[in-house]
């Protein structure tokens, strides 16, 4: 059963691999006209992506205050201007990070803060923040990362591709269920606070907007976007998606190349 777009009053979507192309564009004029017809329909629309907040909000700057944001992979929630959640790992944890990465200096690492993203000096250079700084759009140089004064909401290593499952080991194994491992990409992890991810940031909108997950509609193509695919009554694994994430969707939209988010929510609205 297919729900009518009476019943979605939530759409939330993963950005890269999902709904921007590979060069990061997107049908502006056809998201807009879509983004009407869903205000019409009292449906909101979420961004959510392991992504920094001030990045996502560049991708949409003339209706960014209309919209939510499920960033960090649901260590930060905003609902329009107003920040609903941000989570904030215990300091003894963040040393603890900060010291197993120092054993291994071919780790190159980015602290994510809620008021800006880090790189140490010293451990990385500066073509690797110039990288960076196209991921976070907030970016700081830092002397010591255990120095830095904000609520941390995840560390972002990046690993030689080759020892990705080397790594992601050892993080396991040294973090001891005080951070869980996930890796978004060929050379990078997230080590993120357990219990958040994309569908831990929707439950709080959904809880605070009075709707129910039957009500909400999400489109993913990777790792994670599994727990968000399951929680949404209407799931969509993009075409470009592993069988993995597939095999959590209810259906199959085209890829993010060929704007499957987009033909698919003008079916539904």
């Amino acid at each position: 059963m297919t729900l009518s777009a009476h019943n979605i009053k939530l759409v939330a979507v993963d950005i890269d691999g999902t709904f921007v192309r590979r060069d990061y564009s997107y049908d502006v004029p056809r998201f807009e006209r879509i983004l009407e017809r869903m205000n019409e329909a009292g449906a909101r629309f979420v961004v959510a992506s392991g992504n920094q907040y001030y990045q996502l909000r560049d991708l949409f700057p003339t209706h960014h205050e209309q919209m939510a944001f499920v960033a960090e992979n649901g260590a930060f929630v905003k609902d329009r201007s107003e920040m609903i959640f941000t989570a904030d790992m215990p300091k003894s944890t963040v040393e603890h990070v900060i010291d197993v990465c120092r054993k291994h200096p071919e780790i190159r690492n980015v602290l994510c803060g809620v008021k800006s993203a880090y790189c140490e000096r010293g451990s990385v250079d500066q073509a690797f923040f110039e990288l960076t700084a196209i991921y976070y759009h907030r970016l700081q140089w830092v002397d010591d990362f255990k120095a830095v004064d904000d609520r941390i909401l995840k560390f972002a290593p990046t690993v030689p591709e080759e020892k990705l499952l080397y790594y992601y080991d050892l993080f396991r194994a040294e973090l001891d269920g005080r951070l869980e491992a996930v890796t978004s990409g060929h050379d990078s992890i997230d080590l993120i606070v357990p219990g958040c991810h994309k569908a831990s940031g929707l439950k709080r909108l959904v809880e605070r907007w009075g709707i129910t997950p039957d009500q909400c509609a999400a489109f993913g193509d990777g790792g994670n976007d599994i727990e968000m695919l399951r929680y949404c009554g209407q799931s969509y694994a993009m075409d470009n998606a592993s069988d993995e994430v597939k095999a959590a969707a209810k259906y199959v939209c085209p890829s993010n190349e060929a704007d499957g988010v987009l033909v698919t929510l003008d079916k539904l609205f």
